[in-house]
C-alpha cells in the first residue's frame, strides 16, 4: 500500500493527466511538470486554520485539531482535499537547540488509515464556502525526551480541475526560503513569484507539540515552546504582512 504522504509530494511536479495515478502512486512524478499554481485570491489564511495542540507528559497522548476552509469567494468547491502533518525538527530541554528529526522515542501521529512521523487526512470535496473540522492522534511514550516537536503541514487540492499545493515554512530550507522572500534590499516580500520559485499555490501555518513532564516549570516550557512558534505560525503571520504581499498571502 503507497504511502499516503505521496500525494502532497507528487502534487510539486504532476500535470493533470496523471494527476490521479501519482496521489495513488502508481506512477513516479515526471520531470519538467508545469508548476504549481498560486491561489487565485490573497486567503490562504482561510484554507488551514484553528490548529490546536495540547501538551502532553511523556508517556501520554494528546489530539492535533485543525480545520479546513473553503472560501466562498472562491466560486468552486475543493475537491481531492487532503492534508498533510509531519514531525520535523525538535528542540530539547534544557535548550539543547533545534535538530532534525530522527530523535530517539519521538511522538507518534495516527489516524484511521496510518500511524508515524507523518499522516495524511483525506477530506474530499469541502464545499464552497463550507469549513470540515477534523484532528489527528499524538502518541509519546515514557521515555519521549522533553521539549518541542515542531510540525510543519501541507493542504492539497484541486480548484476547477487544477491542483493546488499549499505548505508550511518548515517544508523549506532556510537557504530556500530566503532565496525566494528576501529582497535585494534585506526586506521580505512573499509575492507571486515568491510562491513560483518555491512551488506552492500558498502559504499555511504550522504549529509544534510540547513534551513537559509534570513536574516541569510552565514557564519553562512556554519560553522553549516560543521558538519553534516563531518558526510556524509567527512566521505565517509575519509573511503574510510583510511588504509587497500578493496572491496567496493575504
Amino acid at each position: 500500500m503507497p504511502r499516503p504522504g505521496r500525494a502532497r509530494r507528487a502534487l510539486r511536479s504532476v500535470p493533470l493527466a496523471v494527476g490521479a495515478l501519482l496521489v495513488l502512486g502508481l506512477l513516479p512524478p515526471p520531470a519538467g511538470a508545469a508548476p504549481i499554481a498560486p491561489v487565485p485570491i490573497p486567503l490562504d489564511r482561510y484554507f488551514l486554520a484553528n490548529l490546536s495542540l495540547p501538551s502532553v507528559a511523556p508517556g501520554g497522548s494528546t489530539h492535533l485539531a485543525f480545520a479546513v476552509g473553503d472560501p466562498a469567494r472562491l466560486g468552486a468547491a475543493l475537491t481531492r482535499t487532503v492534508v498533510t502533518f509531519e514531525l520535523y525538527a525538535f528542540n530539547g530541554y534544557p535548550g539543547t537547540g533545534n535538530a532534525s528529526l530522527p530523535v530517539g522515542n519521538a511522538p507518534t501521529l495516527t489516524n484511521a488509515t496510518a500511524s508515524g512521523g507523518e499522516v495524511t487526512v483525506a477530506l474530499g470535496t469541502v464545499a464552497s464556502g463550507s469549513t470540515v473540522t477534523g484532528s489527528v492522534g499524538v502518541v509519546t511514550s515514557s521515555s519521549t525526551p522533553a521539549g518541542t516537536f515542531a510540525i510543519r503541514t501541507a493542504v492539497a487540492f484541486d480548484l476547477n480541475g487544477s491542483p493546488r499545493l499549499l505548505e508550511s515554512r518548515g517544508w523549506f530550507s532556510s537557504s530556500a526560503w530566503a532565496a525566494a522572500t528576501e529582497l535585494p534590499n534585506g526586506s521580505a516580500s512573499l509575492t507571486n513569484a515568491s510562491l513560483a520559485a518555491l512551488n506552492v499555490s500558498g502559504i499555511v501555518p504550522e504549529t509544534a507539540l510540547l513534551v513537559a513532564p509534570n513536574d516541569w516549570p510552565w514557564a519553562l516550557g512556554a519560553l522553549l515552546g516560543g521558538a519553534f512558534a516563531l518558526l510556524g505560525i509567527g512566521a505565517w503571520f509575519y509573511w503574510r504582512r510583510g511588504p509587497g504581499s500578493t496572491a496567496g498571502t493575504g
